[in-house]
């Protein structure tokens, strides 16, 4: 060693052209050698894990052509792929994913969140849409599904027709490690739509449609929107009271007519 020091003392370029050639890679340990500097493995290839993306958004947001979109890229990949979607969704094709502007991928209708975990099994990439219309299994099918490797790419409603979260989507955005929320044009205001406004006055929180029973709304046009809809109740219920006071909820003259003759005597 005391040789070595001195020669570097001597020859102080000695070390600049040692760290040149060899570098402080190559002067690693045996066990480290494979591991680049400065750089995190991000990967864990003795336990992989998989993952969720959730494409979520209003009614005639992209939300189904960006899934289409992301399968098919996978596709193209030699990735081995598998779509779901409820078996209540008959809108288009039964056994295909449709979106509004009729761009397409086959899928398989199931009646349950459970059968995806079964039928999903050897695939690499697994799609769900409409994922708002199956119960709260699908966040444990997903979760699951992702801890064993898989992609998993889910795409549905955030909100119903009231403006309220919908079903099962607030905790698989919440579990997925990436969210895309997409955006429809408001047919009011041209501005960014959000909300899926329905134009029929079925109540029902499951009701298929399109054009024809809803429209993308901005949050300024679908707040005037509920307003006036809230009005109109209003007046029915009013005119109904009018002409058959019977029909109304509650008694809209809290005092009854015998007690006020008793009253008078």
């Amino acid at each position: 060693m005391k040789l070595i020091s001195g020669f570097l003392d001597k020859n102080p370029f000695a070390l600049l052209l040692i760290l040149y050639f060899y570098g402080p890679g190559k002067c690693l340990h045996q066990d480290q050698k494979s591991k680049p500097m400065f750089l995190e493995n991000t990967v864990n290839h003795e336990e992989p894990f998989g993952w969720i993306e959730v494409i979520c958004g209003s009614m005639f947001s992209g939300k189904t052509e960006e899934l289409i979109r992301r399968l098919k890229r996978a596709q193209f990949a030699k990735q081995r792929i598998e779509i779901f979607k409820p078996q209540i969704d008959t809108r288009y094709h039964d056994e295909m994913v449709v979106s509004h502007d009729e761009n397409q991928i086959r899928s398989t209708p199931v009646p349950a969140a459970a059968n995806i975990r079964i039928l999903a099994d050897q695939c690499d990439v697994v799609g769900i849409d409409e994922a708002q219309f199956f119960d709260s299994e699908i966040i444990h099918v997903c979760n699951d599904l992702a801890n064993k490797g898989k992609r998993v790419i889910v795409a549905g409603l955030d909100m119903d027709f009231k403006g309220n979260p919908f079903g099962p989507m607030p905790a698989l955005m919440a579990t997925a490690e990436y969210v895309t929320k997409v955006h429809a044009v408001c047919t009011r205001t041209g501005n960014l739509a959000n909300y899926s406004f329905r134009k029929s006055s079925n109540e029902n929180l499951v009701l298929l449609g399109e054009t024809t029973e809803y429209e993308p709304l901005s949050r300024a046009a679908y707040f005037k929107a509920m307003l006036k809809e809230s009005v109109k109740d209003l007046e029915v219920k009013e005119a109904i009271a009018l002409t058959d006071p019977s029909k109304t909820e509650g008694n809209l003259n809290p005092i009854p007519t015998t007690d006020l003759k008793q009253s008078n005597l």
